[in-house]
């Protein structure tokens, strides 16, 4: 069975963005709420992202959830999802917004014109790596010996691997906020409808839960 190049549990606003305006070190998303924008999958008992609290919902939010990490061997992030540094690296002591024990446990390559050294926390190493998407899908690939890859944004470089025609299945949780302006992923789902089967899940959480898969 061949490798898949999955997106899984990105969120976008109801206009379509999966980040805000005005990116910094203390506002990784911008001008969208983090709490806002993630509260569906932070209440879920699987949930990839760190609670406060143990525990949390079984429903239909965690089962989908629990797909994160499923036969997954590698993800591919753009620069903007590492850090909010543009340009030339200004030193290497920053290692990302995730602490010493990211929530990927995999190799990461993490596309960027400017390189740096590669580095290991726990068990997530991250690579910088400079190339088109399907040479870089090839790097993860390997990197991933036999597993799928996770493509895990953020919005640009998924419309990369898009307009590429690289991706396989896709899962976007849609929260019902706009933010108006940002990271645009889509204006429709609808621009998908091309080349992805859909089918569109309503959650009792508030989120709409859109699933493609190649035609």
């Amino acid at each position: 069975m061949s490798q898949l190049l999955r997106v899984q549990n990105f969120t976008v606003s109801s206009d379509g963005f999966g980040a805000g305006e005005g990116q910094s070190l203390e506002k990784p998303f911008g001008h969208a709420d983090p709490g806002n924008m993630f509260a569906w999958a932070i209440a879920t008992d699987h949930s990839p992202i760190n609670r406060s609290e143990p525990g949390g919902s079984r429903g239909l939010d965690d089962y989908i959830t629990r797909d994160y990490a499923r036969n997954i061997g590698a993800e591919i992030m753009g620069r903007n999802k590492f850090g909010p540094q543009r340009g030339a690296w200004q030193g290497h002591e920053w290692q990302g917004w995730w602490g010493d024990e990211p929530p990927f446990h995999t190799p990461v390559f993490v596309m960027t014109h400017h390189k740096r050294p590669s580095f290991t926390l726990s068990d997530t190493t991250f690579h910088f790596v400079d190339g088109d998407p399907a040479a870089v899908l090839a790097q993860a690939k390997e990197a991933a010996q036999g597993q799928d890859v996770r493509l895990g944004g953020g919005a640009t470089i998924i419309r990369q691997f898009l307009e590429a025609d690289l991706v396989d299945t896709l899962h976007v949780a849609v929260v019902p906020t706009k933010l108006g302006s940002g990271a645009r992923l889509w204006e429709s789902p609808d621009e998908l409808l091309d080349r992805f089967h859909q089918d569109v899940v309503p959650s009792p959480s508030g989120v709409t839960h859109h699933l493609f898969w190649r035609k």
